[in-house]
Protein backbone atom coordinates (compact mmCIF):
# COMPACT_ATOMS: atom_id res chain seq x y z
CA UNK A 1 0.00 0.00 0.00
CA UNK A 2 2.79 2.27 0.38
CA UNK A 3 3.95 3.17 -3.00
CA UNK A 4 2.81 5.20 -6.40
CA UNK A 5 1.21 4.25 -9.21
CA UNK A 6 3.25 5.94 -12.29
CA UNK A 7 3.29 4.68 -16.22
CA UNK A 8 0.60 2.27 -15.48
CA UNK A 9 2.31 0.30 -13.00
CA UNK A 10 2.57 0.11 -9.14
CA UNK A 11 6.02 1.63 -7.70
CA UNK A 12 6.68 0.13 -4.05
CA UNK A 13 8.73 2.91 -1.90
CA UNK A 14 11.54 1.79 0.11
CA UNK A 15 10.61 4.89 2.30
CA UNK A 16 7.75 5.95 4.11
CA UNK A 17 6.64 8.86 4.00
CA UNK A 18 3.30 9.41 5.62
CA UNK A 19 0.93 12.60 4.18
CA UNK A 20 -1.20 13.42 6.44
CA UNK A 21 -4.90 15.43 5.27
CA UNK A 22 -5.11 18.80 7.58
CA UNK A 23 -7.93 20.89 7.44
CA UNK A 24 -7.17 24.81 6.58
CA UNK A 25 -8.70 27.40 9.54
CA UNK A 26 -9.32 29.32 6.52
CA UNK A 27 -10.80 25.87 4.69
CA UNK A 28 -9.58 24.04 2.27
CA UNK A 29 -7.18 20.87 3.11
CA UNK A 30 -4.28 20.39 2.46
CA UNK A 31 -1.66 17.01 2.94
CA UNK A 32 2.21 17.58 3.74
CA UNK A 33 4.01 14.89 4.38
CA UNK A 34 6.39 13.35 7.58
CA UNK A 35 8.91 11.82 6.39
CA UNK A 36 10.99 8.63 7.10
CA UNK A 37 7.55 7.29 9.74
CA UNK A 38 9.08 3.75 9.83
CA UNK A 39 12.26 5.18 11.12
CA UNK A 40 10.64 6.68 13.55
CA UNK A 41 9.34 5.79 17.32
CA UNK A 42 5.95 6.48 18.37
CA UNK A 43 6.13 9.97 20.71
CA UNK A 44 8.62 10.86 17.89
CA UNK A 45 5.67 10.64 15.53
CA UNK A 46 3.02 12.33 17.54
CA UNK A 47 5.83 15.53 18.10
CA UNK A 48 6.43 15.41 14.60
CA UNK A 49 2.61 15.57 13.52
CA UNK A 50 2.23 18.42 16.19
CA UNK A 51 4.63 20.35 14.30
CA UNK A 52 3.47 19.43 11.02
CA UNK A 53 -0.35 20.62 11.99
CA UNK A 54 0.86 23.91 13.81
CA UNK A 55 3.58 24.80 10.62
CA UNK A 56 0.70 24.14 8.12
CA UNK A 57 -1.92 26.35 9.76
CA UNK A 58 0.90 28.71 10.47
CA UNK A 59 1.87 28.90 6.61
CA UNK A 60 5.28 27.46 7.10
CA UNK A 61 5.50 24.50 5.22
CA UNK A 62 8.67 23.47 2.95
CA UNK A 63 8.60 22.59 -0.25
CA UNK A 64 9.74 18.86 0.69
CA UNK A 65 6.73 18.37 2.59
CA UNK A 66 4.35 18.41 -0.25
CA UNK A 67 6.47 16.49 -2.89
CA UNK A 68 6.43 13.26 -1.84
CA UNK A 69 4.23 11.46 0.63
CA UNK A 70 3.50 7.68 -0.74
CA UNK A 71 0.54 7.22 1.23
CA UNK A 72 -2.01 9.85 3.48
CA UNK A 73 -3.96 9.11 6.54
CA UNK A 74 -6.87 11.19 7.59
CA UNK A 75 -8.41 11.68 11.15
CA UNK A 76 -11.97 13.05 11.11
CA UNK A 77 -12.40 12.05 14.64
CA UNK A 78 -11.73 15.22 16.01
CA UNK A 79 -14.90 16.22 13.88
CA UNK A 80 -16.87 13.32 15.91
CA UNK A 81 -17.24 11.59 12.25
CA UNK A 82 -16.89 7.35 13.43
CA UNK A 83 -16.17 6.56 9.25
CA UNK A 84 -14.04 8.36 6.56
CA UNK A 85 -14.87 7.11 3.03
CA UNK A 86 -12.04 9.07 2.09
CA UNK A 87 -10.57 9.35 -1.71
CA UNK A 88 -7.14 8.71 -3.03
CA UNK A 89 -4.39 11.39 -3.85
CA UNK A 90 -3.06 10.07 -6.88
CA UNK A 91 -0.17 9.05 -7.70
CA UNK A 92 -0.54 7.49 -4.37
CA UNK A 93 -2.82 4.21 -4.25
CA UNK A 94 -3.93 4.18 -0.52
CA UNK A 95 -5.61 6.53 2.12
CA UNK A 96 -6.06 5.43 5.96
CA UNK A 97 -9.24 7.14 7.09
CA UNK A 98 -9.51 7.06 11.19
CA UNK A 99 -12.58 7.94 12.87
CA UNK A 100 -13.78 8.88 16.73
CA UNK A 101 -12.74 7.30 19.67
CA UNK A 102 -16.29 5.69 20.70
CA UNK A 103 -17.32 3.69 23.92
CA UNK A 104 -18.76 0.67 22.59
CA UNK A 105 -20.04 -2.84 24.40
CA UNK A 106 -17.38 -5.13 23.28
CA UNK A 107 -17.12 -8.84 24.56
CA UNK A 108 -14.11 -9.80 26.34
CA UNK A 109 -13.29 -13.10 27.24
CA UNK A 110 -17.52 -14.55 27.30
CA UNK A 111 -18.39 -10.66 28.98
CA UNK A 112 -19.57 -7.51 27.33
CA UNK A 113 -17.65 -4.93 28.84
CA UNK A 114 -17.13 -1.02 27.38
CA UNK A 115 -14.08 -0.58 25.12
CA UNK A 116 -12.90 2.56 22.97
CA UNK A 117 -12.38 1.46 19.88
CA UNK A 118 -12.28 3.71 16.48
CA UNK A 119 -12.76 3.02 13.20
CA UNK A 120 -10.31 2.68 10.24
CA UNK A 121 -10.97 2.70 6.92
CA UNK A 122 -8.58 2.01 3.75
CA UNK A 123 -9.15 3.53 0.12
CA UNK A 124 -7.09 1.89 -2.04
CA UNK A 125 -6.73 1.78 -5.95
CA UNK A 126 -8.23 -1.80 -7.03
CA UNK A 127 -4.84 -1.90 -10.02
CA UNK A 128 -2.97 -2.45 -7.18
CA UNK A 129 -4.95 -4.08 -4.46
CA UNK A 130 -7.94 -5.63 -3.63
CA UNK A 131 -9.91 -6.61 -0.41
CA UNK A 132 -8.23 -9.27 0.78
CA UNK A 133 -4.68 -7.32 0.70
CA UNK A 134 -6.72 -4.18 2.08
CA UNK A 135 -7.74 -6.77 5.14
CA UNK A 136 -4.28 -7.84 5.90
CA UNK A 137 -3.53 -4.25 5.59
CA UNK A 138 -5.56 -3.30 8.60
CA UNK A 139 -4.94 -6.00 10.62
CA UNK A 140 -1.66 -5.21 10.80
CA UNK A 141 -2.40 -1.42 11.58
CA UNK A 142 -4.64 -2.99 14.18
CA UNK A 143 -2.32 -5.72 15.70
CA UNK A 144 0.44 -2.12 15.89
CA UNK A 145 -2.01 -0.08 17.31
CA UNK A 146 -2.87 -2.79 20.05
CA UNK A 147 0.86 -2.90 20.76
CA UNK A 148 2.65 0.19 19.65
CA UNK A 149 5.81 -0.84 21.93
CA UNK A 150 6.08 -4.28 19.71
CA UNK A 151 6.67 -2.03 16.29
Amino acid sequence: MNGLFEDGAFVPSEAVHVGVAISLRGGGLIAPAIHDVDRMAVGDVMAALRDLVNRTRGGRLKASEMSDPTITVSNLGEQGVESVYAVIYPPQVALVGFGAIVERPWVVDGRVEPRSVLRATLSADHRVSDGHRGARFLAAIDRLLQEPEKR
